[in-house]
């Protein structure tokens, strides 16, 4: 894939800050799907977890999503195979073929960019076509495509207290109606409080493989305070999860003034166990770079 003169030119760095109260951020499906915590005790939101809201609140901003969560699927298609392949929403068929040995890599390019160009969340997280052998392709498909846009899992920066409650049922679920139903459902696990950080990083040098640009950045920077809306559960009731403060570094050039880790270490210094710090300090912290703080939706 060509560069573009309008991909992102400059570094990006940022962070989020999160409020959870009574809710499970991300339950984990080997534990019974209580909230995830590390060794220590802390709060974990891993990154996928998380690019699933970014992801879904592009999508509900009108962007063209290629990992679409079931529940928020807009195009009817069963399989991300389904949507690769479909010639109305996808790329077609005729994309992921390589008819002969000599054009596979400039066919693996030329199929790459189109997916960049259609499908927001690929263009910034990347994405692997991998598909399985069939009677067209005998050799299956497999196009790897790297992002700029990475971001860690949040911990909480203190160990969390987890509640768990029996849930049980009140109605009958089967039979003749004639008994109730008050057997044992299950357990349902929450955080009572904490507060979590995250951290993330825009590439420009992978940006310009895929095509990322300075207005993609922007929408990126849009959604990250309204993470959480629209995403209310049973597990997440609406507002027990917000973001507190979005904190976006625009670096001057594409290596950036400071290291990543520095910039993201120059806030983990000032963070209080509330989440709170000096905002006038982490601005004045790093020479040449001042970053934007966003207070959350």
């Amino acid at each position: 894939m060509s560069a573009n003169e309008n991909t992102l030119n400059h570094k990006i760095d940022f962070a989020i800050i999160i409020e959870v109260n009574n809710a499970n951020p991300n339950g984990d499906p080997l534990n019974g799907n209580r909230p995830r915590t590390d060794f220590a005790g802390n709060g974990e939101i891993t990154d996928v977890c998380l690019k699933r809201k970014i992801r879904d609140r592009l999508q509900e901003a009108g962007e063209t999503i290629f990992v679409q969560s079931d529940e928020k699927k807009t195009d009817g298609m069963t399989s991300l195979k389904n949507r690769a392949y479909d010639e109305n929403v996808g790329l077609g068929k005729n994309a992921f073929e390589a008819n002969k040995k000599e054009n596979i890599e400039a066919k693996r390019d030329e199929t790459a960019q189109k997916a960049c160009e259609k499908w927001f969340d690929v263009r910034a997280f990347g994405q692997v076509f991998a598909f399985k052998a069939d009677a067209k392709n005998a050799d299956g498909v497999s196009i790897p495509i790297r992002g700029p846009v990475s971001i860690q899992s949040a911990f909480s920066l203190q160990p969390v207290d987890i509640t768990s409650t029996q849930i049980t049922k009140s109605v009958s679920g089967e039979g003749d109606g004639t008994k109730k139903g008050s057997d044992t459902m299950g357990m349902k696990h929450r955080v009572d409080k904490g507060i979590y950080v995250t951290y993330g990083a825009i590439t420009p040098q992978l940006a310009e493989r895929t095509g990322f640009s300075d207005a993609d950045a922007d929408k990126i920077k849009d959604i990250l305070p309204k993470l959480f809306e629209g995403d209310a559960s049973s597990a997440r009731p609406e507002g027990s999860m917000q973001v507190k403060k979005v904190i976006w570094w625009e670096h001057s050039s594409k290596s950036g003034q400071h290291s990543s880790a520095k910039v993201h270490r120059s806030l983990k210094e000032l963070l209080d166990d509330n989440g709170a710090f000096d905002e006038a300090t982490l601005k004045s912290a790093l020479a040449g770079l001042e970053p934007e703080i966003i207070e959350g939706f």
